[in-house]
Formats: C-alpha cells, structure tokens, sequence
C-alpha cells in the first residue's frame, strides 16, 4: 500500500509539473503604513472641498487643477510626490548632479493622448526621465477585485496573459514559440482559468492586502511606469475611465476640479503645457484644530 500511495504521490508531482498553472501562487506583500507628513503646507489659491485631506493643486499655463491626494490609501506614494513638489527629496539631475529644489516646476505634460490621459513629472521631457531611483507600487489588488476577475473573461490583460505563459514554459523568442506552439496553446487555456491577480503576479506585480486602492477612473492621478515597481516621478492625470490600467499602476489621487484644464492640455498637444508650480495644501490640521 506504501509502494501505491508513493506512485500516486509521485505522478501528482509530474502533472503538477507539467502544468505550471495547475496551482496558485500570489502571495501578498508584507507591507507597514506610514503617515504622511506636509513639511511645507502652502495656501489654498483656488476653492477646494471642505473635506479635511491633503490636496495639490498644479499650476499651469493652461489654468489651475487641484487633486486630493489618498495620504491613507497610498501613503509612500504621496509622500514622494510631497516631497518632489515641495524640493524635500534630493533627485540626479540631468547633469549627474545630486540636487534638493521643487522637482515639478518648469516641466510640461510632455505625453497627452486624447480620450485618456495626459502626463507629465519628466525632467528630459521625453517620457525617459526621473528622480534617479525608484520605487514598488503600492496597490491591494484584491481591493479592486482582480481576484475575482479570471484572466480568460479579462481582455484589457491578455498582454500580461501571454507574457505569464511565455515565462513559465521559458520561451525567449520567436522560433522557441513556433517550436514549442501546441504546449503553448495547453498552458494558455489553463492560465485563462486563473485569476488576473495571478497572473499579473506572475508577472512581476507585487500587491500589499492592507491598503484600500482605488481603480482609475476618469479624472485619477497614478503614476506612470515602464512596468512593475518602477515608479519614480512621472504621474498621469486619466481624462476617461481606464480599467485595463487597474493593477497597474498605483492610483494616489483624484482630480476635484478643472476638468477642463485637462481638455485645455489634451488639446493644446504634447509639451505645449508647463507646469509652473505644484502646491500642497494641508487641510487635515484644521480639521483636527476645529475639533
């Protein structure tokens, strides 16, 4: 009986061998809060929501947007654009340089696309710059339901699908993919069965089960990045709903007003729009204080 229950065990181990998706394996981040801190809290210019939140409010050529910021949703997030604004956190300049002055000012929303988004937060001016580090995304996928969500019924992530099945059969071009077609097919039926939290795990993602994410919808502001945990200072303001970036990227604000100054700047082009400054308004404190 010994001999049986050891073959059947050791064939188990085969099929779950031969079949890389047979299993799960997300495992979430470990993953410890922090409070935001304004050092420099600014006034109010423009009128904001008398919620007691922390807002940024962009100035630019093209009229005044303000943000609230989720200081509980995403906190390390907003915390590094706080500090970039207001000249906190020391950044590479281009030239090499370490230097500790307001990050955003004087640089332009360098990519809108209309119908989705326009971005901005890049020192080069071409999307290939940053602050000279980077950092993980802060997101709880299972927050924003990906968990729930199979891979198969989920178009907005079938990149993400066939990368997942192009790393776990270790294809690394394009003659190993004809070679090896039938295999690939099998496998992609069985990570279609997955969840997209798996997969986008499994593609590098990493997702934290503390914090409350919010989707991107229209009027967000996330960070942009050149894929998992690549975040540095470039950002995007959605002008539409985005559903195939939940997951993505981490979501750390929501536009509460000039909705219109992003049309302004979808249509005014790529880099016709400067920021000329990025103002954090700490509205907390006094809602503390008038209690």
């Amino acid at each position: 009986m010994r001999i049986i229950t050891g073959i059947v065990i050791l064939l188990s181990f085969f099929a779950c061998n031969r079949n890389p998706f047979a299993q799960t394996r997300y495992q979430p981040e470990v993953y410890t809060p922090s409070s935001v801190v304004v050092p420099k809290p600014d006034a109010a210019v423009i009128p904001l929501p008398e919620k007691p939140a922390v807002y940024a409010i962009f100035l630019t050529t093209q009229g005044n947007m303000a943000v609230e910021l989720f200081d509980q949703d995403a906190p390390k997030t907003v915390q590094n654009f706080i500090d970039l604004a207001q000249g906190e956190k020391e950044f590479l300049a281009r030239n090499g340089q370490k230097v500790k002055k307001p990050f955003y000012d004087g640089l332009t929303f360098h990519r809108v696309i209309e119908n989705f988004m326009i971005q901005g937060g890049c020192p080069n001016g071409d999307g290939t710059g940053g602050p000279g580090y980077r950092f993980d995304d802060e997101i709880n996928g299972k927050s924003l339901g990906l968990d729930k969500i199979q891979a198969g019924q989920a178009p907005y992530y079938q990149y993400q699908l066939q990368r997942a099945v192009a790393n776990e059969l270790q294809i690394k071009n394009r003659e190993e993919a004809e070679a090896k077609r039938e295999l690939i097919e099998k496998a992609f039926e069985d990570a279609k069965k997955l969840s997209v939290l798996e997969i986008l795990f499994r593609t590098g993602y990493k997702y934290n089960e503390t914090l409350k994410s919010h989707r991107a919808i229209k009027g967000s502001l996330a960070m942009a990045n050149a894929g998992p945990n690549t975040n540095g200072s470039q950002f995007f303001i959605n002008q539409v709903d985005t559903p195939h970036l939940d997951g993505l990227h981490t979501v750390f604000g929501q536009l509460v007003s000039g909705a219109d100054v992003v049309d302004r700047i979808v249509k005014a082009g790529n880099s016709k729009t400067t920021i000329k400054k990025v103002l954090i308004v700490d509205k907390r404190a006094a809602a503390t204080t008038a209690q």
